[in-house]
Order: C-alpha cells, then sequence, then structure tokens
C-alpha cells in the first residue's frame, strides 16, 4: 500500500507523544542547558596539557615538540625553555616556556595524544567554547590548557586509571635499576682479603717468626 511507511512512522510519533505524558524513558528532547546527557569516555573535543600536583613544576610536557610536528593543521606552537626542571622521575627536563593551541583550526584529530611519549598531553570533554571573537579568544595559551590530574581522572577515570599505573611501573623500574646499579657499583668497590701461602698450609709459628721448612718425603 502506497504510504504505509509514512503511516507507520507517524504511529510511532504519536505513540511517544502520547506515551511521554506518562513515561519518563519516552522524552527523547533534554532540556539544555538545564539537563545535561552524559558524555561516554571516549569522547573527546580539544587537547589539554596534565600536570601533577603542581601547573608549572609538575606539568609533565618536556617541550620535545612531536605533537607540534606531527598535528595535521598545525594548529600547535611550542617554544622550549632555557633550563630543566626534573620530571616524574626525578630526571631534569626541559618544559615548555610558551605551549599555545588555536582551537579555530585544530580538528580534534587526537594526533597529539598518540604520539607523546610522556603522556602530557589528553583530549578534554568541554564543548561549550563559543567566543564572541574568532582569533584571540580561541588561541589558547599555556595557562588555560593545563589541567590537573584529578581533572583528567574525573573526565576519563578508566583511561587516567591506566596511565597511572603505567608511570607508576616507569617510576617503579627506574628506582629498581638504580637501587641494582648502586649494589653493583658497591660490590666492585669493596675491598678484597688476600690469603698469603703461609694461611693457606695453615702454618703455626708466631707472627715474627720465619715458618719451619717443609720437608719432602
Amino acid at each position: 500500500m502506497i504510504g504505509s511507511g509514512i503511516l507507520k512512522g507517524m504511529a510511532v510519533t504519536l505513540r511517544n507523544f502520547a506515551g511521554s505524558y506518562f513515561d519518563k524513558e519516552r522524552l527523547i528532547t533534554v532540556q539544555y542547558p538545564e539537563e545535561r546527557s552524559p558524555l561516554p569516555e571516549n569522547y573527546r573535543n580539544f587537547p589539554i596539557l596534565i600536570y601533577d600536583n603542581d601547573p608549572e613544576a609538575g606539568l609533565r610536557c618536556v617541550a620535545c615538540k612531536i605533537c607540534e610536528k606531527e598535528c595535521p593543521p598545525q594548529c600547535i606552537y611550542i617554544i622550549k625553555s632555557d633550563d630543566k626542571k626534573p620530571d616524574y622521575m626525578g630526571k631534569p627536563q626541559f618544559y615548555p616556556k610558551v605551549f599555545d593551541i588555536d582551537i579555530s583550526v585544530c580538528m580534534s584529530c587526537q594526533i597529539c595524544v598518540e604520539v607523546c611519549p610522556f603522556e602530557a598531553i589528553k583530549m578534554d570533554k568541554d564543548f561549550e567554547l563559543s567566543k564572541r571573537e574568532r582569533f584571540d579568544n580561541l588561541l589558547f595559551r599555556k595557562e588555560q590548557l593545563s589541567k590537573s590530574n584529578e581533572y583528567y581522572r574525573k573526565i576519563h577515570p578508566i583511561e587516567a586509571a591506566a596511565v597511572d599505573k603505567n608511570l607508576a611501573d616507569a617510576v617503579a623500574a627506574a628506582e629498581a635499576k638504580k637501587k641494582a646499579a648502586a649494589a653493583k657499583a658497591a660490590a666492585s668497590t669493596a675491598p678484597t682479603q688476600v690469603v698469603s701461602p703461609e694461611s693457606a698450609l695453615g702454618s703455626t709459628s708466631a707472627p715474627g717468626e720465619t715458618p719451619p721448612e717443609t720437608t719432602k718425603s
């Protein structure tokens, strides 16, 4: 019958319209911004920089510029620092003196996250970023991009737990390697005891006396 598909579709619409007065599950429309649908774990929007405890000293980024080189739209701009600071393993590393991302150009591809060897850059879930001006207000500086590891755990709990485990394992492996190297160095510098031939033969002569000659039978 011609038009049966339209009639079936309208029947579904009418059923949901009438049912919405009695069953809240049939309410499809979310009254945004008063109501908000929860975002899934793997939702991503724009990149952020992760720090531990302190926004400056705890910033994980070491300004290696891999993300800047690999970014397809070239929206990341980094200037490396002149001095160094210790990273999460205590190793002195450079840090970004300038780290800018132009989110008006960023295409949220997540390539910067995939290539980062220090777990320093991750994807945010914040999508309410509309501004009145296009250029300067959409150029995010290091201060705006820096987010705590607690914030990262809140928006990506499963992923953050895996990252924290990997970093903890790396620290534990570095500590074990350091302890093994220290033990090896201590063993190589320990004094060795030289055994004289007389002591090896079990001589009973007093100190300062000439040991008796041994006779062959």
